[in-house]
């Protein structure tokens, strides 16, 4: 049994993109806060137990309090949601602030030697989790306050302390505080930065792209007017009365305009597929003409439906380009259509054995072949046409499609 994947709501896949850059960034932060800090309360333990006062497992449990949810903080910003990254670094920064607080009441006094207590020594650490955590004024007040609170409960159990060392410890704290709260703001604007470039960069290539299908769209339309529309209508003109032929082919231009008003772009043609259809595009020009199919072993072909359409529109106009204006007085002209499928292509060769003519003296707004053979299929992605002829030699139209990788 499967279980269909269900695709990501478009609203929700645009959200990540648009926030990309800056959810990357806050995780690697959220990582290496949380294994600093984990690593901070291995290398301050031992300090801890060696205290001469105080000898109870509170200050091992103060200790550990404070630093509890880091480890976690690291595993969720390596693999957890974004919100949860938020939550667990609020948390993480409240919980330092609830130990900074209540280390006057774990220890009457740190050991002769120590400078300060080991919450002042690691407050940015809980400044770190708050910048990650809350927006920056939230944060910038939590850093201050922070800052004042490890001093004050620094001033209770280092001996020595004085009001003067309270003030400069406050200086340092806050200091401290504030370079660390700089750089990780900092690095959350330069991304949103990058995410903000990064959507007016996909809005402008959307634009580009939607003027540039605009523009296929009008030159398949324009093509399609010429080889369909045009066709019926001079076939109409040298017809003086109705005839079977006349209201088939004008039938199958009704139809052909209806096609291309819906045309779907997301099938994919395999190569028995892609063969009738060319077949079917050569019959709507002339079903007598003979079609040899060669395909290559283990060919494998993705066509896809607009490609497949500007083929088959090409080469039904080399037919009737053939058909109009090939005819040689007194002798039959051969035509003959060869299909070659490959891995990830195909080549259409039309060629006769009639009238032929000069490329060169080909105007280059001739639609017949400028817009509707070799314009088509050169706007199309990765496809070609070349048109050999010369006057009493005949003409061949090679058309081929491969494998398009540009985005």
């Amino acid at each position: 049994m499967t279980t269909a994947v269900q695709p990501v709501p478009a609203p929700v896949a645009e959200l990540e993109l648009e926030r990309a850059a800056t959810e990357q960034i806050r995780r690697r932060l959220g990582l290496v806060v949380g294994i600093g800090a984990t690593l901070v309360m291995v290398l301050e333990l031992p300090a801890v137990l060696v205290q001469p006062v105080n000898q109870s497992i509170w200050p091992e449990v103060h200790l550990v309090a404070a630093y509890a949810l880091f480890p976690p903080l690291a595993i969720v910003s390596a693999r957890g949601a974004a919100t949860a990254l938020e939550r667990v670094a609020g948390a993480a920064a409240v919980c330092y602030f609830a130990a900074t607080v209540a280390t006057p009441f774990v220890y009457s006094v740190i050991h002769i030697g120590s400078f300060a207590s080991w919450p002042y020594r690691g407050l940015v650490l809980g400044v770190m989790a708050a910048g990650l955590a809350w927006p920056v004024r939230v944060a910038a007040g939590f850093a201050g306050l922070l800052a004042v609170a490890t001093s004050v409960s620094n001033v209770f159990v280092v001996p020595g302390s004085s009001l003067w060392a309270l003030m400069g410890d406050i200086t340092r704290a806050l200091g401290v505080a504030a370079l660390f709260l700089w750089c990780v703001v900092y690095a959350r604007a330069a991304a949103e930065r990058v995410d903000q470039e990064a959507v007016r960069q996909r809005t402008r290539a959307a634009t580009v792209a939607a003027t540039a299908a605009r523009e296929r769209e009008s030159a398949r339309f324009a093509a399609l007017i010429h080889d369909a529309v045009l066709s019926t209508l001079l076939e109409a003109s040298r017809t003086e009365q109705s005839s079977p032929v006349l209201r088939s082919q004008a039938a199958k231009t009704l139809e052909q305009l209806e096609q291309a008003r819906g045309a779907p772009e997301a099938a994919h043609l395999d190569a028995d597929a892609a063969v009738v259809f060319l077949r079917d595009a050569v019959r709507d020009a002339d079903p007598d003409i003979p079609i040899q199919v060669t395909t290559r072993r283990a060919a494998v072909l993705r066509l896809p439906m607009e490609a497949a359409q500007v083929l088959g529109a090409a080469l039904t106009e080399a037919v009737r380009n053939s058909l109009r204006h090939a005819d040689i007085p007194g002798r039959r002209v051969r035509r003959g259509v060869s299909i070659t499928v490959a891995t990830g292509g195909i080549r259409v060769v039309l060629s006769d054995d009639g009238a032929g003519f000069d490329p060169a003296r080909v105007p280059a707004d001739r639609m017949g072949i400028a817009g509707s053979i070799l314009g088509r299929m050169h706007t199309l992605g990765g496809g070609t046409a070349f048109v050999e002829s010369a006057p009493g030699a005949g003409t061949v139209v090679t058309l081929v499609w491969g494998h398009d990788d540009r985005p």
